[in-house]
C-alpha cells in the first residue's frame, strides 16, 4: 500500500474504520503523488506543503517536508516561498483562493499561469489543482478528527493525551459494527435531539410525496445558505491562544496569511457571487470528463473516492440496525457544498434544517472553513450518541464534499479558459 511515510499511519488508522473507502483513498493518493503525471515529484510534495500550510496543518506540513526531501527536493526550498522557482511560486494565488474562497477563481487566474516565461501546461495546472484540493480537504479531516496535536515532530513523541481519535481501545474495536456517520438534530435552542427522533424524521421525509415548486426550492436553498453565513465557526469566541497567528514554521509557506474564508452569502453584502448551480456544471456531466482528458485517469480515481464516501453505509446508526440513512448523508453532503455557494437544483434544502442540528452545522462549517480552530470539546460535543467510527464517517464526507466543491469551481474556470 502506498504510504508517504510512517506517520501517515495515524491518518490511515482512523480512515481504516471504513475499509471500503480506505482503498479508494489510497488509490487516489498514490496515483496523484507517485504515479506518472504532468508534475515532477518534488513539485507534488511541495504543493502538498503549500496546501496544508493554508490551514496551519503542521501535521501534514511536517509529513510532506520529509517526503519532499525523500524525492530529492532542494532543501533550500523548505526555507520558504521566496526560495522556490518562480514557476512553482505562481501557484500561490490559486492555492489561497481555492483554500478559502473558491468562487473567486476566474479563467484569468488559469490564463496567467499558462502564459509567459515560466508557464504551466494545462495538464500541469490540473494536476496542481487536484493536489491542492486534496490537501486542503485532508487538512479538514486531520483537524476534525483531532489528529493535529498528535505528533511533536521535534522530539518524535506521540502526545497521546491530546489525541481525540486514536484511543487504543477504540482502534481495537472490531470494524464490523460501524455505521455511517449520522447524527441527531435539535431544536434551535441547541439541545440535541436523540437518534430515535432523527430516525423518525428520516422516515417521515422518505414517505413525503409533496412536490415543491422551483421557486420554493430556490428559496429554501437561499434560506439555508443565509443561515450558514450567520452561523459562527466553532470556538471562534472561545480561543484566546492567538489562533489567528500563523506559526513561523508554517508562515514561510503562506502568502497573504490574512486571506481566509468569508461567508459566501452575507446579509446586506454587496456583490454576492452567483450561486453555482449543479445543473449548469456538475461533476458527473462536466468535471469528470474534463479532468480525465487533461490528466489521464485521475477522474476515475476521484470519482470512485467521491462515490465511496457518499454511498458508504452499514444501515446502522448508534447501535440501531436496518436504518436507511441516505437522507441524512445527503443532507450533510449538500449542506457542505451549500457553504461554498453550490446548489443542487433538485434537492429540497428544507431537509437540511430537519436533519442537521445547529451544533452539527457549526462543526461542519468550522471543519470546512476554519479547520485549525477545531478543539477536542468541539469534536466531543457533536453527535454524542454516535459511535466513534460514525463520527469519522461524517468527517470523511466533509473531506470529500469539500474536495469536490473546490474541483468544481476550478474545473469550470479551466473549461471557460479553454473555450
Amino acid at each position: 500500500m502506498p504510504m508517504d511515510g510512517a506517520e501517515l499511519d495515524h491518518v490511515t488508522k482512523v480512515i481504516a474504520h471504513h475499509p471500503r473507502y480506505l482503498e479508494h483513498y489510497f488509490n487516489t493518493q498514490n496515483f496523484v503523488m507517485h504515479c506518472d503525471g504532468p508534475l515532477p515529484f518534488e513539485y507534488r510534495s511541495y504543493i502538498a506543503i503549500m496546501a496544508a500550510a493554508r490551514h496551519k496543518c503542521t501535521y501534514l506540513v511536517n509529513l510532506y517536508e520529509k517526503e519532499f526531501l525523500l524525492q530529492g527536493g532542494d532543501r533550500n526550498w523548505l526555507k520558504g516561498l521566496e526560495y522556490i522557482p518562480a514557476k512553482l511560486r505562481a501557484i500561490s494565488d490559486i492555492n489561497k483562493i481555492l483554500a478559502h474562497r473558491p468562487w473567486l477563481l476566474s479563467k484569468e487566474h488559469i490564463e496567467r499561469l499558462t502564459k509567459g516565461q515560466n508557464s504551466w501546461s494545462l495538464a500541469e495546472v490540473v494536476h496542481a489543482i487536484v493536489l491542492l484540493a486534496h490537501f486542503h480537504s485532508l487538512s479538514s479531516f486531520v483537524f476534525s478528527c483531532g489528529l493535529t496535536q498528535e505528533l511533536d515532530t521535534s522530539s518524535q513523541k506521540i502526545e497521546n493525551n491530546n489525541i481525540v481519535v486514536l484511543q487504543k481501545t477504540e482502534l481495537e474495536q472490531p470494524i464490523g459494527q460501524e455505521a455511517l456517520g449520522q447524527l441527531q438534530p435539535s431544536p434551535p435552542q441547541g439541545t440535541e435531539v436523540t437518534v430515535d427522533a432523527l430516525m423518525q424524521r428520516m422516515k417521515k421525509l422518505s414517505e413525503k410525496s409533496t412536490e415543491c415548486t422551483e421557486m420554493e426550492l430556490s428559496n429554501r436553498f437561499k434560506h439555508v445558505e443565509m443561515q450558514a453565513a450567520e452561523l459562527p465557526a466553532a470556538s471562534s469566541v472561545l480561543r484566546v491562544d492567538g489562533q489567528g497567528e500563523v506559526p513561523q514554521q508554517i508562515g514561510r509557506f503562506v502568502d497573504d496569511p490574512n486571506f481566509t474564508y468569508q461567508d459566501f452569502a452575507r446579509r446586506g453584502a454587496e456583490n454576492i457571487p452567483q450561486t453555482f448551480r449543479i445543473q449548469d456544471y456538475s461533476w458527473d456531466d462536466h468535471g469528470y470528463s474534463l479532468v480525465n482528458r487533461l490528466y489521464n485517469d485521475v477522474g476515475f480515481y476521484l470519482d470512485e473516492k467521491f462515490r465511496a464516501a457518499y454511498n458508504l453505509t452499514y444501515y446502522t446508526i448508534a447501535g440501531r440496525t436496518n436504518v436507511d440513512t441516505s437522507k441524512f448523508r445527503r443532507a450533510i453532503w449538500n449542506y457542505i457544498q451549500c457553504i461554498y455557494g453550490i446548489r443542487h437544483d433538485d434537492y429540497d434544502y428544507g431537509e437540511v434544517n430537519q436533519l442537521l442540528d445547529r451544533s452539527l452545522k457549526m462543526f461542519i462549517k468550522t471543519a470546512c472553513c476554519f479547520p485549525e480552530r477545531i478543539t477536542k470539546p468541539d469534536y466531543d460535543s457533536v453527535l454524542v450518541e454516535l459511535q466513534h467510527s460514525e463520527k469519522v464517517h461524517v468527517n470523511l464526507m466533509i473531506l470529500e464534499a469539500r474536495n469536490q466543491a473546490e474541483l468544481l469551481y476550478a474545473l469550470r474556470e479551466i473549461m471557460r479558459y479553454m473555450t
